[in-house]
């Protein structure tokens, strides 16, 4: 659209600089300038497809990791709300262990003071029998079978006094029997209550289980997402790759003026800066440099081995791929045929790419280049054109 805007100006200055009679001359030069002007339109159909399909999986894996960020937030929430349940629960175990074991010991006392209660009925029972049967003695004929009157009386209080003691032992462990029943019911009513809410705590630590288990899915699944389309990626970037080596349309060399000088492709002055592939700019801490390109690209090194070789660098000349038709809009000389000191361009791929000629021998050139391998680095390449 530029081109057609500066042609039509141009072809206006012509017509009015040339009279009438010569309108032939600017419709010849109006159609030479167009033919020349619709040669930098040789980008791949397909170029724009690339970019919109890495454009749209870094939208996905940007939507992914957004997901996976809640998820691990909400994961977080899952593990916390877990581990405070299996607190209580362990808390409540402990609980439900101490009183189980008091429930055993009362068990046994209360067993114990039954045991005593046979054995303390068995003994009033004997000595309620024999009181029985000396019950049926006259009180003369115990008096006299006695030594005297003293141990008369000493029989009878300690008859009267075994039978107190008996009766106040019955009644000391059936009270006891009483109050360990009591203490037994009491931990086990306790005992219910705890299991029950520790079976309740459970089945919550349980589906908080279940969330945490689901969620751990979901971010396996958008991480295993986020890693197709990374591959997707790398797939689409391995295409440009390739088509640094392989142009689709050959290539084009741009003759900068001047006389061209010697340089060492070593001095590159950003071979340490930053580098990144992502679409969009530099983004990556790459640049840009002093030219307007990304840091380490391969127009970046082009555009610095113009200047290193003593001309004017190309400046704001957008991705290899825009070179040609940036070249044709500042009158550079576009050709088909390298010189040493030419940038030439492959307009292949969504970038492109762009190499400075060192050397031409026959039907073949040698280039020294950046970002060849899409690595940011230099490297030395000798193609045929």
């Amino acid at each position: 659209m530029i081109i057609t805007v500066m042609l039509k100006q141009k072809l206006k200055k012509l017509q009015i600089r040339i009279k009438q009679p010569a309108a032939v001359v600017g419709v010849l030069v109006l159609v030479a300038l167009l033919g020349v002007g619709s040669v930098p339109q040789l980008r791949p159909a397909k170029a724009a497809t690339i970019q919109e399909q890495i454009n749209e999986l870094e939208r996905q894996n940007a939507e992914n990791r957004r997901q996976v960020a809640g998820l691990r937030e909400q994961a977080t929430s899952y593990q916390n709300a877990i581990a405070q349940l299996q607190a209580q629960i362990n808390e409540l175990q402990g609980k439900i262990d101490a009183n189980t074991a008091e429930q055993n010991r009362l068990q046994s006392e209360i067993q114990a003071a039954e045991a005593e209660l046979t054995k303390q009925k068995a003994v009033l029972g004997t000595n309620i029998k024999t009181m029985y049967l000396e019950g049926k003695i006259s009180t003369l004929e115990m008096l006299a079978s006695s030594k005297d009157l003293s141990e008369f009386v000493d029989k009878q209080q300690y008859r009267n006094s075994v039978q107190s003691k008996i009766r106040t032992t019955l009644d000391k462990i059936t009270q006891l029997k009483f109050e360990l029943t009591a203490k037994k019911e009491s931990v086990e009513k306790l005992l219910k209550e705890q299991q029950g809410q520790r079976d309740q705590l459970a089945g919550s630590r349980a589906e908080q289980a279940n969330l945490l288990s689901y969620n751990e899915g979901q971010q396996a699944e958008f991480n295993q997402k986020t890693k197709n389309n990374q591959a997707k990626i790398a797939d689409l970037i391995a295409s440009q790759r390739r088509a640094n080596f392989s142009p689709d349309g050959g290539y084009y060399f741009l003759r900068f003026p001047g006389q061209v000088q010697a340089f060492d492709p070593n001095a590159y002055p950003y071979a340490n800066s930053g580098f990144g592939m992502s679409p969009g700019g530099c983004v990556d801490n790459d640049g840009p440099d002093a030219w307007g390109y990304c840091t380490r690209q391969c127009v970046s090194y082009a555009a610095w081995a113009v200047l290193a070789s003593g001309r004017t660098p190309p400046m704001y000349y957008g991705n290899a791929r825009d070179w040609v038709a940036a070249a044709y809009s500042r009158g550079v000389t576009v050709t088909r045929t390298p010189e040493p000191g030419d940038v030439a361009i492959s307009t292949s791929g969504y970038w492109g790419h762009a190499m400075y000629v060192e050397s031409v021998s026959g039907s073949t050139f040698t280039t020294s280049e950046y970002n060849a391998y899409l690595t940011g680095t230099l490297s030395y390449q000798t193609r045929s054109y």
